[in-house]
C-alpha cells in the first residue's frame, strides 16, 4: 500500500451502486438479469434497479434525449461485477455462452476475468479474485497484474449450473476511459485519497484498503471529450462510518473541487465529467 498518501481513504472503503444512462431499458434489464445473473429489485417506467439478495448494485436510468456516446467521449470502459468464487465465474461463463457472446477473457494474476458488452455497448467484466495472500507485488508494495491466458477448462469444471449471481456478488471496480492519466491521478489519489496500486502503459489503477483496484483508468483509445451522453451516469463510493465520510468531505474543498450534497452523502465530478457519489456504510 502506498504509505506516502497521508489522506488515504480508510480501510473498508468499497464501491456501491453504479448507474447507466440509456435511451431504452427493456433489453438492458433482460441482459443484466439473464446473462450477468442479477435480480430485478425494482422497476418503474424510467428506472430499473438490479442486484443480489436485495442489495442494489446497478441502476438503469432511461433518458430518451441522451445522445449516443461519441467516439471521442470519455466515460465507461467497463463495469466490473465481482463474484465470490471460481464456481460462480464458471456459471457466469456458461450463461454468457448460452445467451450472449464473450468478447475476451484474461488471467490478471490477482483475478480471473470475463469480458463482454451489454446491448447498449457498455463494457462489462465479470471476475473473481484470487486470495489476497496470492497477489504478486512489486518492490514498492504495489500489485503486479498481467493479461495472461485464462484457464477456461478449470473454470468450466468449477461451474455448478446456477442461473443467478450468488450471495456475495458486488461491484468490485469501475474502469474508465479518461482524457489524461495525470488529471485522473491528481483527482482520485491526491484529492479523494485513493492509493495508486498499479500502472501499465496507458493505464493507472487506484484503490483503498490495499485492494488491487477500485477504479481503473486508461487512455488507450484517445478519448478527449467530457462524458455526457449515454453510458455511465454515476458510481458510488461507500466509506465505513459517518465520521470517516465527514473527514473525506472536509478535505475536498482544499483541492478546489465542488461538492454537491445528496440525501445520504455528497457527490463530486471528476475531470472528465463522471459523477461520484459518496455515502457512509450503515452501522
Amino acid at each position: 500500500m502506498n504509505t506516502a498518501n497521508t489522506t488515504a481513504l480508510p480501510d473498508g472503503t468499497h464501491l456501491g451502486r453504479t448507474a447507466l444512462r440509456a435511451s431504452a431499458l427493456d433489453n438492458l434489464v433482460e441482459f443484466y438479469r439473464d446473462v450477468v445473473g442479477l435480480s430485478v429489485l425494482r422497476r418503474a417506467e424510467t428506472t430499473a434497479v438490479l442486484g443480489v439478495d436485495e442489495t442494489p448494485l446497478l441502476v438503469l436510468e432511461r433518458d430518451e434525449n441522451a445522445p449516443e456516446r461519441r467516439r471521442a467521449e470519455t466515460g465507461l470502459y467497463h463495469n466490473a461485477f465481482r463474484v465470490p468464487s471460481r464456481a460462480a465465474l464458471g456459471d457466469a461463463l456458461a450463461r454468457i455462452r448460452n445467451r450472449w457472446r464473450l468478447d475476451g477473457a484474461a488471467d490478471h494474476l490477482v483475478s480471473e476475468a470475463l469480458y463482454l458488452s451489454d446491448p447498449a455497448g457498455n463494457g462489462v467484466e465479470i471476475y473473481r479474485d484470487r486470495p489476497r495472500a496470492e497477489w504478486p507485488t512489486t518492490d514498492d508494495g504495489r500489485v503486479r497484474m498481467a493479461t495472461d491466458p485464462l484457464d477456461f477448462a478449470g473454470i468450466e469444471a468449477a461451474a455448478t449450473g446456477d442461473a443467478s449471481a450468488p450471495s456475495g456478488t458486488d461491484v468490485g471496480h469501475v474502469h474508465l476511459e479518461v482524457s489524461s492519466l495525470e488529471a485522473f491521478e491528481d483527482f482520485y489519489a491526491e484529492t479523494l485519497g485513493f492509493d495508486v496500486r498499479a500502472d501499465v502503459p496507458g493505464a493507472l489503477f487506484v484503490a483503498a484498503g490495499g485492494y488491487h483496484h477500485h477504479v481503473g483508468a486508461n487512455t488507450w483509445n484517445g478519448r478527449t471529450d467530457p462524458a455526457e451522453g449515454q453510458g455511465l451516469a454515476w458510481f458510488e463510493v461507500v466509506v465505513p462510518g459517518s465520521e470517516r465520510l465527514d473527514a473525506v468531505r472536509e478535505r475536498i474543498p482544499d483541492r478546489k473541487t465542488e461538492i454537491a450534497e445528496t440525501a445520504n452523502g455528497f457527490a463530486v465530478t471528476d475531470p472528465d465529467g463522471v459523477e461520484l457519489r459518496f455515502r457512509a456504510a450503515p452501522p
